[in-house]
C-alpha cells in the first residue's frame, strides 16, 4: 500500500505531471491579466497555441469576447480586491468553434500576503456536467443572453448555430416556414464538413420531410422527438436517398427534433444530431438531454419570432425611410455626385438591437436656374418614424423654397421658420403632449459649375471635408450656425444665418456626412468604442487613399472608413468639380432698344459656334429676343409712352428676324416701360451636356410674371411664349436687380 504521507510520494507525483494531466483547465495570470500559465487542458480548451507564445499577453481578450470579455474584466478586478469568483462564460476559440467554460477565480497571494495576480480553474460544461441544476440554468441564461442580442434573422440563426455547435451537437438544422413552405436557412456542421452535392438540402432551399420522419413528427406534434440511436429504426426515413447516404456516411447516431413554437404558432423545426465527427463522452443523446434542448428549443423560438417581427417593422420603416429620400439623382454639368443612405444596424454589442435604427439622416440635389445645383444635408435629431417623417416634411419644404432661388441663409431661415411652427410640447383635447419642435443640423450649398463657386450656409452640422490636388482637409466655415427649431424653445439672443462663398478649384471634391458616420462606435473587439477624434483621423486617411478617385471611390471610402456597427443612420454625399472649364459667354449692352438686335446676333453666333442645329438657333434667338426686350422696356430712368417705346423695342428685334417676329407684339411684364437712359443690361449664355441656358440680369428689383393679353392689347405676350418654348424658366433675385432666365434643350453631343 502507498503511504501517501511519505515525503519521497512527491517525486512520483511532480507538480508538472499533476498539472499536466488534471482534467480542468489552470490558468494563472499576472495583476494586469496577462497570460503566465497555462496547463496543457487549458490550451486544448481555450484553443491556445501549444507553442506558449501567448505568454505575457492578455488573455481575457484572447479568451473572451463581447459582453463576456466585459464579464471576465469585471470578475478579475473582484478577484484583485481578494474576493473569489465566478461564472458561465462562451469562449471564442481559434478555429472559429464557441463552447462554455465555468469558471471559478481566486487571487494569487503572496506570502506578505500582496496579490500578484489571479488563478483560474475552469471545465467546459458539457452535457455530463450539464445535468447539476446549476449548470444547467446558467448554461441557459447564457445561452439566453447570446440569442438576445441581436434581434436580425440572420444575426440570431448564426448565434443559435455557434451556441449549439460543436458544444451540444455535431449537426444544426433549421428550417422555418415561409408561405406554403418549409425552407432550409441555417445548417451548421462540426469540423467544416460539407454534405455531398444533392444530398441534404442548401440554406436557402426547400425541404420536404416524409411522413413518420422525426422532424415531420415535432411539427406535427408540436413536441421535442428523440432518437437515441438511429441505427434501431427500420425503416429509416430521410428526405431523399441522396439525404440517407449523407447521413450514413457521416455516422449519424443520434438525433433530436424540437419545433419552434412561439406566440401559438409553429415557425419551423430545429434540428441536432451527434456522429462520427467529433469524439464525446456519450455519442447518444437521452431524455435528460431532449429536455434540455426542447428549453434551448423555446428560447431560439422566441428569439426567431422577435427577430421575423423586427425584421418586417425594419423592413416597413426603411422603405418609408428610402421613399422620401432622392430616388434617381439628376444629370448636371460640371458637378460628379455619389450618394449613400446607411441605416443603422441592431446591434448586438450594447443593447440597440430594439431600435428600428432609421433615422432623419438625408440627402437632396436640387437643380436651380441657369445650371447651378442645391446640395443638401441634413440629420433630425432622434429615430424611428417621427424622425423620418419631418425629415421628409423638411426636404419637400427645402425643395420648394430653392426653387424661389432664394439665398443659402434666407432658406436656413424659412427652415427654421417651418420647424417653429411646430411650437412647443402643449396639451392636447385628450390630454397627451404635442411633440417637441424637431432639432435638425442641416448645411445648404449652391454650387454654380461655370463660376466655380460655392454658395454655403450652415445650422450646426459638421463640416464637409474638401479635396484640393489630392490633399484632404475641411471645408473653412466661419458661422457654424444654429440648430434649425432650438429659436423654437425660446433661447434668446441667438445669430442669424450666414452665407459664405467658396471658389472650388478645377477638380476638386467634397464630402459631406452625417455625424452617424463619425459617432460614437464600438470596436469590433467589443473593448469600448472610437473617440469622434479617431473617426475623424479615420475619415480623413481612408478619403486620402482614393483623393484621386472618382466620387462612386470616395464615397464608398467614406461609407467604410471607420469599423465596427453604427448605431446611427448615415448619409454621405461626395461630389466632384469638372476638371474643365464649361463654355460660357457674356456681353453687356446698353438698355436702348437697338440693342436688341446686337444681342440676338451675338447670341445666334455662340450658338453656332456651340454646334446647335439652326432650327434650335432661330428659336433660342427668338426668346433671346423676348426677354431682352423685356429688359429693355423695364430698365430705362426716365418713363415714355407705353405703346411708342413697345413698338420701337419690337421694331429693332424685328429687323433682325423679320421671318420670326411679324404677327406679333413684344412682352410687356408690366406695362409702364420706361425709356431707356444710363441703364445696361447683361446677357449671358451657358452651354451643358443637354441644354442651353440663357440669362438676362438687370438692376429692376420687380420681378417679372406672365400676364393675359387682351385680344387688342399689343403686349404682354412675350413671356407666354417663353413658358410654352422652353424647358423651364424663371427669375430671381440679385444683390443689384434680378436675372430673367430660360432654359433649352439641345439633341446632339457636346462640344467645346
Amino acid at each position: 500500500m502507498t503511504d501517501w504521507a511519505d515525503p519521497g510520494y512527491e517525486s512520483y507525483l511532480p507538480a508538472g505531471t499533476i498539472l499536466s494531466q488534471m482534467s480542468a483547465a489552470l490558468v494563472v495570470t499576472d495583476p494586469l491579466g496577462n497570460l503566465l500559465y497555462a496547463n496543457p487542458f487549458a490550451t486544448r480548451l481555450f484553443g491556445f497555441p501549444a507553442d506558449g507564445k501567448l505568454l505575457g499577453q492578455p488573455v481575457l481578450s484572447l479568451a473572451f469576447t463581447g459582453a463576456d470579455a466585459r464579464r471576465a474584466a469585471e470578475l478579475a478586478q473582484q478577484v484583485l480586491r481578494g474576493r473569489d469568483g465566478d461564472g458561465t462564460f462562451a469562449v471564442m476559440r481559434g478555429d472559429g468553434s464557441r463552447v462554455f467554460v465555468r469558471a471559478e477565480a481566486m487571487p494569487l497571494r503572496h506570502p506578505s500576503g500582496s496579490i500578484d495576480g489571479i488563478v483560474i480553474i475552469a471545465r467546459e460544461t458539457s452535457r455530463l456536467s450539464s445535468r447539476r441544476e446549476r449548470d444547467r440554468i446558467a448554461l441557459l441564461d447564457r445561452i439566453g443572453e447570446q440569442l438576445s442580442g441581436s434581434l436580425e434573422l440572420s444575426m440570431t440563426l448564426r448565434q443559435v448555430a455557434e451556441t449549439l455547435v460543436p458544444q451540444f451537437a455535431d449537426h444544426c438544422l433549421i428550417d422555418l416556414i415561409q408561405g406554403d413552405k418549409l425552407v432550409r436557412r441555417v445548417q451548421t456542421n462540426a469540423g467544416g464538413w460539407t454534405p455531398p452535392p444533392g444530398s441534404w438540402a442548401k440554406v436557402g432551399e426547400p425541404v420536404r420531410y416524409p411522413e413518420g420522419h422525426f422532424c415531420q413528427q415535432a411539427m406535427a406534434q408540436l413536441d421535442t422527438v428523440l432518437v437515441e440511436n438511429l441505427a434501431e429504426i427500420q425503416p429509416t426515413r430521410a428526405p431523399s436517398p441522396g439525404s440517407l447516404a449523407a447521413a450514413e456516411e457521416v455516422g449519424l447516431c443520434s438525433v433530436v427534433a424540437a419545433p419552434l413554437v412561439a406566440r401559438g404558432e409553429l415557425l419551423g423545426v430545429m434540428s441536432l444530431a451527434l456522429s462520427r465527427l467529433t469524439r464525446r463522452h456519450e455519442q447518444f443523446y437521452d431524455a435528460d438531454d431532449r429536455d434540455f434542448l426542447s428549453a434551448v428549443a423555446s428560447r431560439v423560438a422566441v428569439a426567431i419570432d422577435n427577430a421575423l417581427l423586427f425584421e418586417e417593422e425594419r423592413r416597413t420603416a426603411l422603405a418609408f425611410q428610402t421613399s422620401l429620400l432622392p430616388q434617381d439623382l439628376p444629370a448636371l454639368d460640371g458637378l460628379d455626385v455619389a450618394c449613400r443612405y446607411v441605416p443603422a444596424k441592431p446591434l448586438e454589442t450594447h443593447g440597440q438591437g430594439i431600435q428600428t435604427q432609421v433615422g432623419g439622416d438625408w440627402y437632396d440635389i436640387i437643380p436651380l436656374s441657369a445650371g447651378r445645383v442645391g446640395i443638401v444635408i441634413g440629420d433630425v435629431e432622434g429615430r424611428g418614424a417621427r424622425a423620418a417623417a419631418v425629415m421628409g416634411q423638411l426636404r419637400a419644404a427645402l425643395r420648394a423654397f430653392a426653387q424661389d432661388d432664394k439665398p443659402p441663409a434666407e432658406i436656413l431661415r424659412k427652415l427654421d421658420d417651418w420647424c417653429r411652427t411646430l411650437g412647443p410640447a402643449t396639451a392636447r383635447p385628450d390630454g397627451s403632449l404635442s411633440p417637441d419642435p424637431p432639432i435638425v443640423s442641416c448645411t445648404y450649398l449652391v454650387y454654380d459649375a461655370w463660376a466655380r463657386t460655392l454658395s454655403f450656409s450652415n445650422a450646426g452640422h459638421d463640416a464637409p471635408l474638401l479635396i484640393v490636388g489630392g490633399e484632404v482637409g475641411e471645408l473653412e466655415m466661419e458661422h457654424k450656425g444654429v440648430l434649425l427649431g432650438v429659436r423654437g424653445k425660446g433661447l434668446p439672443g441667438l445669430p442669424t444665418y450666414r452665407e459664405e462663398t467658396r471658389y472650388l478649384p478645377a477638380g476638386s471634391a467634397l464630402v459631406l456626412f452625417t455625424d452617424g458616420l463619425t459617432d460614437r462606435r464600438h470596436r469590433p473587439d467589443g473593448l469600448g468604442t472610437y473617440s469622434e477624434d479617431d473617426a475623424r483621423l479615420m475619415l480623413h486617411q481612408a478619403v486620402h487613399r482614393v483623393a484621386h478617385g472618382d466620387v462612386e471611390e470616395i464615397a464608398q471610402a467614406a461609407e467604410d472608413a471607420v469599423p465596427g456597427d453604427i448605431d446611427d443612420d448615415m448619409a454621405i454625399v461626395a461630389i466632384r468639380t469638372s476638371p474643365v472649364d464649361l463654355a460660357s459667354w457674356e456681353g453687356t449692352f446698353p438698355a436702348e432698344p437697338i440693342k436688341v438686335s446686337e444681342a440676338r446676333r451675338l447670341a445666334e453666333a455662340t450658338f453656332q459656334s456651340w454646334g446647335m442645329e439652326p432650327e434650335q438657333v432661330a428659336l433660342t434667338c427668338l426668346l433671346v429676343s423676348e426677354v431682352v426686350t423685356n429688359v429693355v422696356l423695364h430698365t430705362a430712368t426716365t418713363r415714355a409712352p407705353r405703346h411708342s417705346l413697345a413698338l420701337e423695342v419690337a421694331g429693332a428685334a424685328a429687323q433682325a428676324t423679320p421671318g420670326l417676329m411679324a404677327g406679333w407684339a413684344p412682352a410687356g411684364l408690366a406695362e409702364d416701360g420706361p425709356g431707356a437712359a444710363g441703364k445696361t443690361f447683361s446677357l449671358r449664355l451657358r452651354r451643358g451636356r443637354d441644354a442651353v441656358w440663357v440669362e438676362v440680369f438687370d438692376n429692376d428689383m420687380r420681378l417679372p410674371r406672365i400676364r393675359s393679353a387682351a385680344e387688342t392689347d399689343e403686349g404682354g405676350r412675350g413671356l407666354y411664349l417663353v413658358d410654352q418654348l422652353a424647358t423651364r424658366w424663371g427669375s430671381r433675385p440679385t444683390p443689384d436687380g434680378k436675372a430673367v432666365w430660360f432654359e433649352m434643350p439641345i439633341r446632339h453631343d457636346p462640344v467645346g
